[in-house]
């Protein structure tokens, strides 16, 4: 089922460089995890967007952010958004959540921790694989 995006309240909103706009189809949730580190060590804050079944996948992202504590929660909005089914040719309502997180202050020390701790374990593996 192919569907299109009808701005209902004027035009979409504009791509922003902080933006993910994330698919529960596409890629695999730690790259979006992965991707959304990398928006707040550059931004300090990263806007996680997404439509239907995919807004299960955000808020996962979201609350592993939290739980590790990297980021903090913003703003949240939720929304429907009037989307044309091309197999129907009619309008469908599709929920929509964005999520906005912020950088915590321990957010650079947890990540210069964890690729320390990465940096470790690819040391301790190559050493194993040369033996």
């Amino acid at each position: 089922m192919t569907m299109e995006a009808v701005a209902a309240n004027g035009p979409a909103p504009e791509q922003r460089k902080n933006r993910i706009q994330v698919s529960n189809t596409k890629k695999p949730l730690f790259f979006y995890v992965n991707l959304a580190k990398r928006y707040i060590q550059q931004h300090n804050e990263v806007e996680l967007s997404a439509l239907g079944m995919a807004i299960t996948t955000v808020v996962t992202i979201a609350e592993i952010l939290k739980n590790t504590g990297l980021a903090t929660e913003k703003k949240v909005l939720t929304s429907t958004v009037g989307m044309k089914d091309e197999s129907k040719g009619r309008i469908v309502q599709k929920a929509r959540i964005e999520i906005v997180l912020g950088k915590t202050d321990k957010f650079d020390a947890l990540m210069s921790a964890s690729k320390g701790a990465n940096r470790g374990t690819n040391n301790n593996t190559q050493e194993e694989n040369k033996q």
